[in-house]
């Protein structure tokens, strides 16, 4: 097996348009929750949602051009573009045929089919539809047009598993290296869901947190007073490439993947497993991949998304998974700061991690209240402010709806 190594990141979330922001915003735990602008929300019973700031795709993609990509596909544009740009790759040198994409979306074009469904209730007479809805709407748009803009021709497909799709995307990505198949993927996750239908669908499961009076501290994981997660936005992005192939063109390596895996709960089709148990397992397969001891692990990106049942299950994991070590190690929840960015959580928090390794700090989780009598207070999970540490090793946890779950561990290049 090739090793793969992390050479570029691109970020575009609510607490910073790219990756030096996101970092800052990282740092000084900053809470990205705002009144929803997108739409009138005076009807919903949450009225918040985690925005990006001051952005404006015309910055990136000509007009002409937006018209033809929802946001989701934008925001994949404009991370994946930082991410390559940070690689330095040089793209007249590049094999092009073992150079691929694989991007993940856990719903894709929302917004554009909810515009379509809308306008053509509204129209009489025969159906006329946009001729760009298809593309628009379809998940693997988004590494369609990242292959399209830079001439990759190499594996490119996306994969779909609710809020676990990114963190399976770099996992395929990192398969697709380590065995051969192409030299250099361009990876990740992209989600605009902050439309009505999301708002509307996620409202009604009752997932969402309800705080309109304190929509900047709504996202609490790990509280005893969560009350659901708060709704995110935006994308991130990996470029992986060929341990060899890196260091021959002289290429900074932030990070080398080491160990994913991926399980199922066979559970619920939204409720975690309330032992952990595929939340376990996972860990478990990842830190086996990787030839790691649970002790190795300096800081755990948890799922932590805020609800009541999910939290106290992935510490039940955690703790099953990682014996004593579990008490020297980190843990935090990043979705305290960005919201959930459903499909693209895992890339975004992978970034997180990624980070932590590069800066020697851990992230905090911001919001952190009143203590959980069903969570082990002897736990380090980093509340409130970030905290200074050396970061060898770090694992990120995403599970998705239908009981998807994904891990990756990334440890710091030794050569």
């Amino acid at each position: 097996m090739r090793r793969v190594v992390i050479t570029g990141m691109g970020a575009l979330t609510p607490i910073g348009n790219n990756t030096q922001a996101y970092l800052e915003g990282l740092r000084n735990g900053v809470s990205g929750a705002n009144p929803i602008t997108y739409f009138d929300t005076s009807s919903y019973k949450t009225q918040f949602a985690c925005e990006l700031k001051n952005f404006n795709p015309e910055d990136f993609i000509d007009r002409k051009e937006l018209r033809r990509q929802d946001r989701f596909s934008v925001y994949a544009m404009v991370a994946a573009d930082e991410a390559i740009q940070m690689s330095g790759l040089d793209l007249e040198k590049l094999d092009m045929d073992r150079t691929g994409v694989i991007f993940a979306s856990g719903i894709g074009g929302m917004k554009t089919l909810e515009e379509e469904i809308e306008a053509h209730a509204h129209r009489e007479g025969v159906p006329r539809f946009n001729p760009f809805l298809i593309p628009k709407m379809i998940i693997d748009i988004a590494p369609g047009l990242i292959s399209m803009k830079y001439g990759f021709r190499g594996i490119n497909y996306s994969t779909v598993s609710a809020c676990a799709s990114s963190t399976h995307a770099i996992m395929a990505a990192y398969d697709a290296i380590r065995i051969g198949r192409n030299d250099v993927v361009v990876t990740g996750g992209a989600e605009a869901a902050v439309t009505q239908v999301g708002l509307g669908g996620f409202s009604a499961m009752k997932a969402l947190s309800t705080r309109n009076d304190d929509y900047l501290t709504a996202s609490r994981p790990f509280d005893a007073e969560r009350d659901g997660f708060v709704l995110g936005e935006g994308a991130g992005a990996f470029v992986l490439e060929e341990l060899e192939h890196a260091l021959k063109r002289g290429a900074t390596i932030y990070g080398e993947v080491v160990g994913a895996a991926a399980t199922a709960d066979a559970y619920h089709i939204t409720a975690p497993h309330p032992e952990g148990l595929g939340a376990a397992k996972v860990m478990e397969l990842a830190l086996e991949e990787a030839g790691m001891n649970p002790e190795d692990i300096d800081y755990i990106n948890v799922h932590g998304t805020s609800t009541p049942l999910g939290d106290v299950s992935e510490i039940k994991a955690i703790q099953q998974v990682f014996g004593e070590a579990a008490y020297k190690l980190n843990i935090s929840s990043t979705k305290s700061m960005t919201g959930h960015l459903l499909g693209a959580a895992g890339a975004i928090e992978a970034i997180a991690g990624v980070l932590a390794i590069n800066n020697n700090f851990v992230p905090p989780t911001i919001n952190h209240f009143t203590d959980d009598p069903e969570i082990d207070p002897k736990l380090n999970l980093t509340f409130n402010e970030a905290q200074e540490k050396e970061v060898n090793a770090m694992l990120s946890n995403t599970f998705g709806f239908g009981g998807h779950n994904a891990s990756v561990i990334v440890r710091k290049y030794k050569g």
